[in-house]
Order: structure tokens, then C-alpha cells, then sequence
């Protein structure tokens, strides 16, 4: 009898690292874009290129869906526009480090709020004080933080906080990747104001075009159907926290690619970031061998209630 995904915690495990992986250097491709496309171009062209990629592939077939379902569809799109305009409108600003440090302050408030024990609020505790210091590391170097851009990445982080509820509850109410799709087909719509101008840029221009191109698989088609593959396998609260090596892997792309040093700071930071994620994927085979709440279907598992 084939095992319920819910039941398999490793390969949720798997798959947010690969996501988290894809997503920094994505954000460190289209940081080069800003200057040309602004990065609420980019943003518009990344999704609107996933949203074509992922429609072609998956071919939802949405007519049959409910209100309830389209609703979900709807506010994941919601969530993913302005979660994704205001942080690259943020990274335009900061460095992406920080910029990502700060930023997840929304899932971690969020798996904050969701735990129900003690070990998984000191693993979100530990995950948090990488975040405080990535974001110090940012306030006392020789370049501070820009004010508008602290602001930007803090609505993105709000926005982040919906994301991960909206794709668990498209997960658990649209089978496959349909509900993907249609999310970023309607992000890409509400895009269209901002997006015209960079379309026609990067038309008139190859190596734009391609550049966006490997921007929209590595920021949104790779990290967004990993992610929703993962929250069918893993509670909301782990899948929060093994999101904190996000920020590690966003300060090895900025210095990779951007030249943003890793300083002994940064690089604390990512220690710490490591272990809550070693900590909270212990909990998780730990939870699965002892059938604690890990491994059956919960409150942070099932479908979020929303108005109908």
C-alpha cells in the first residue's frame, strides 16, 4: 500500500531545501534587472512567465472548481503579487541578506503562533536570533539600511505569512499543481499595470528576455511547486521553520553573485539558522517514529477555514 505523503516527513524536508535553494539566486539574477526593468517590471515579467510555463505543463481545468476553491486560487495569486513586488522593491534597496532576514519575520510570527510545545518554540527561538543577527549585521555596517526598503521588505513579509497559509490550503483543496497555475496566472493579471513597459523592454532585447526567463523558473516555477509539494507532507509550523535557510542560502548568492561579503556576523547567523533546522527535522522523523502529531493529519495539516 503506497504510504500517505503526510506520513514521509523527509521528502517535505527535501523539498523546502531545494526551494529555498532556487529562490535566493533567482532574487540575485533579477537584482541585475532592476536597473533597466525597475523591480516591479521584473516582478511582473518573472511571474507572468512562470504563470505561461506552469499552465502549459499542468493544464488546469478550473471550470469544475467550487467558490471555495477559487477563492483559495484567487487569494494565493493575491499573496503571491505583492509578496514578490515588495521584496524585490525592498532588494532594490538592501542587500539581499538582510533583506531576506528581515522578511522572515512573517513565517516565523506565523510558526510562532501555530506550535503547540515547547521544543518547537525554542527550535522558531533559535531560528529567530539568526534573523536578529542578519538584520544587526545590516544595521551597523559601513552602509545602513534603507528606511523605504526595511518598509517594503516588512509588507512582504506579511504577505509572505499569507502565502504559506493560502498554498496549504490550495494544497488541500485543488489536487495537483492546478491550483499553482491558476495562483500565478492571477498574480500575473493583477501585474499587468506595472508589467506592460518591462515586456516591451525586454522583448526589443534577447538576453533580457532570457535572463527573466531563468528568474521566473528559479524564483517562482522550481521554489513555489516544491513548496506546495512540501505542505502536503509537512505541518505549517516545521515547514515555517526549515524555511530559515533561506537566509543563509541569500547571503551565499549575494556574495557569489552580487559580491555582498559574508562577514562573521552573517555567518553566526547562519550557523544558527542550520540548527533549527537540524532541530526541527530531528522533531519531525522523531514525531513520525513515536506517531506523535508530526505524522498524522492535524489542525496545522488540514484545510484552513476560510469564509465561504
Amino acid at each position: 500500500m503506497k504510504e500517505p505523503a503526510v506520513s514521509r516527513p523527509l521528502v517535505g524536508v527535501a523539498l523546502v531545501i531545494g526551494s529555498t535553494l532556487s529562490l535566493p539566486f533567482g532574487a540575485a539574477v533579477a537584482a541585475q534587472l532592476f536597473p533597466v526593468l525597475g523591480p516591479w517590471g521584473v516582478t511582473s515579467l518573472r511571474v507572468a512567465i512562470a504563470a505561461i510555463l506552469l499552465v502549459i505543463i499542468v493544464r488546469p481545468k478550473p471550470r469544475g472548481w467550487n467558490r471555495s476553491q477559487w477563492l483559495a486560487a484567487v487569494l494565493f495569486g493575491v499573496s503571491l503579487a505583492a509578496m514578490n513586488g515588495f521584496f524585490y522593491a525592498a532588494i532594490d534597496r538592501i542587500p539581499l541578506g538582510p533583506a531576506v532576514a528581515i522578511e522572515f519575520l512573517g513565517p516565523l510570527v506565523l510558526a510562532a503562533v501555530l506550535t503547540r510545545r515547547i521544543a518547537d518554540a525554542a527550535w522558531v527561538g533559535v531560528a529567530l536570533l539568526g534573523m536578529v543577527v542578519l538584520g544587526l549585521d545590516g544595521l551597523i555596517g559601513a552602509e545602513p539600511l534603507d528606511p523605504l526598503g526595511v518598509i517594503f521588505i516588512l509588507i512582504a513579509a506579511g504577505f509572505w505569512a499569507m502565502y504559506i497559509r493560502m498554498s496549504a490550503r490550495v494544497g488541500a483543496l485543488i489536487p495537483g499543481s492546478s491550483g499553482l497555475a491558476m495562483g500565478l496566472l492571477v498574480a500575473a493579471v493583477l501585474l499587468i499595470p506595472v508589467g506592460v513597459p518591462a515586456a516591451a523592454t525586454a522583448l526589443a532585447d534577447p538576453q533580457l528576455l532570457l535572463l527573466a526567463a531563468i528568474t521566473a523558473v528559479l524564483s517562482s516555477v522550481i521554489p513555489y511547486s516544491f513548496e506546495l509539494a512540501a505542505l502536503r507532507r509537512l505541518p505549517q509550523r516545521v515547514f515555517g521553520v526549515l524555511l530559515s535557510l533561506e537566509p543563509a542560502f541569500a547571503t551565499l548568492a549575494g556574495w557569489l553573485i552580487l559580491g555582498q561579503d559574508a562577514t562573521p556576523l552573517r555567518m553566526l547567523a547562519v550557523a544558527l539558522v542550520i540548527a533549527a533546522s537540524v532541530g526541527t527535522t530531528l522533531a519531525v522523523r522523531r514525531d513520525h517514529r513515536d506517531g506523535g502529531p508530526s505524522s498524522t493529519s492535524g489542525p496545522f495539516t488540514a484545510p484552513i477555514p476560510l469564509p465561504d
